[in-house]
C-alpha cells in the first residue's frame, strides 16, 4: 500500500486552487473545466479552506443562494481536515470515513502540496487488495 507521497506523484503536478474572495459560480467553473470536485482555497500562500461541490450543493442551491453574488469563503469548508505525505492510504481512508469527507489536502513542512481524494486511495486500496490476492493464490498453487 503506498503512502500519500507516491499516489501524488501519479497525478498532475499542479495543485488546482481558489481564492476566498472568488464568486462561488467562478469556482464552481474551475472545478467543471478541471473536472473535479473540490480546490483547495488558498489566501496567499495560507490555507483557507477546501470548496467542493457538495458545498455548492448543500449551501447554495438548497438554500436558494445566487451563486454569482456569493463569496466562496462565504460557503467553503473553514476547519479543513489534512494529512501528511507521509499518511499511508488506509490511514486515509480510516479518515475520510470517520470525518464523512471525500477530499484531503496534503500539508508539508506548513505547505499544501496537493490533494488526495476517495477516488484515490480506494484505487489505491483494490490494487493494494489484487496484489495480495494474487500472492496468495500463487503460495496456495504452489507457484
Amino acid at each position: 500500500m503506498k503512502n500519500v507521497a507516491e499516489l501524488l506523484k501519479a497525478k498532475p503536478a499542479r495543485i488546482v486552487s481558489v481564492k476566498p474572495e472568488d464568486s462561488v459560480l467562478d469556482a464552481i467553473k474551475v472545478l467543471a473545466h478541471e473536472d473535479i470536485g473540490a480546490a483547495v482555497v488558498m489566501s496567499g500562500d495560507r490555507l483557507a479552506g477546501i470548496f467542493s461541490e457538495r458545498d455548492y450543493t448543500r449551501k447554495i442551491v438548497l438554500k436558494g443562494r445566487a451563486s454569482d453574488s456569493t463569496r466562496v469563503e462565504e460557503v467553503m469548508t473553514a476547519n479543513v481536515v489534512c494529512v501528511s505525505p507521509r499518511a499511508r492510504s488506509r490511514d486515509c481512508m480510516a479518515l475520510m470515513s470517520e470525518k464523512n469527507i471525500r477530499h484531503l489536502p496534503v500539508i508539508d513542512e506548513g505547505r499544501v502540496v496537493g490533494m488526495v481524494s476517495i477516488r484515490d486511495i480506494v484505487s489505491d486500496i483494490i490494487a493494494d487488495q489484487d496484489f495480495t490476492i494474487e500472492q496468495l493464490e500463487h503460495y496456495i498453487s504452489g507457484q
